[in-house]
Formats: C-alpha cells, structure tokens, sequence
C-alpha cells in the first residue's frame, strides 16, 4: 500500500470497515480488536492477507475518520477496493466487531446505519446477519 487510501485492497477495504466501527465511539475496546484480528486470522477471504497490513489500514482508517469528510471518503474507497458481492460480508463484519464487547453503542448504530446505506445492504438482508451477529456473540447469564 503506498501512502495513498485510495490504493486498497478488498481485503484492506474489509479491514477498514471493521476498524472504522471499533473507532467510531472513540473508545477501542479489545474485544472490537480481538475480533478483528480473528476474522483476520481466520475467515477464508484472508487466506492471503500480509497481517503488517492491519496495522497500515488501521491508521489510514483514523487518519480519514479525523477528516471533516473523511468517512465520505472511506466508502469511497471501500466501494472502489471492494467487489459488490463481499458488500454483505463486508456489513457481517462491521456488525460483529459492533457486538464483540456485548454492548452497541449509539456511535456504533450511527455507522452501522450508515455502512447499510452507503452499500445498499437490504433491509431484509441487514436484519439477518444483525440477528446473526446477535447469537454470535451472545453470553451466558449467570
């Protein structure tokens, strides 16, 4: 990747979706980042990926998000980077890392929302893979 976002690739695109959700109450959680690094580690689609990038992707991520239209340019390049038919995938990541510490935050609903929109996500579809997300990372109650 060189200094320029807009050279991403799928699977940065992916990586950057998932950071943009655990950065976007300002607050990293390590379970966000924990589950991160297990998508990354073991979902096919990252049978390739050089793990020196996450780091790269992640900052490139907070340097748009610092930006006053930073995030306009973020699903800009993720639409560039990204095949149409991981959009979903991509929206199945976001909304894991979302319910990775057990609570969702407004700032996280906000973009998840906005994820859902800017990739045309159906509602019917998002609904699936939020309930999905839901019994993924649901606890036992004492």
């Amino acid at each position: 990747m060189t200094n320029e976002p807009h050279s991403f690739s799928a699977q940065d695109a992916l990586v950057a979706i998932m950071m943009s959700v655990s950065m976007s109450d300002t607050n990293i959680r390590t379970a966000e980042l924990v589950a991160i690094q297990q998508v990354v580690n073991h979902m096919p689609i990252f049978a390739n990926f050089d793990l020196d990038r996450l780091n790269k992707v992640a900052q490139v991520t907070a340097d748009l998000l610092d930006e006053e239209e930073g995030l306009d340019a973020l699903f800009g390049i993720v639409r560039e980077a990204l095949p149409a038919d991981l959009f979903e995938t991509a929206y199945a990541f976001a909304c894991d890392v979302a319910a990775a510490d057990g609570a969702l935050y407004q700032p996280e609903l906000r973009l998840l929302e906005e994820i859902r929109h800017e990739l045309a996500i159906d509602r019917l579809h998002a609904g699936a893979i939020e309930r999905g997300a839901r019994a993924r990372h649901m606890t036992l109650q004492a």
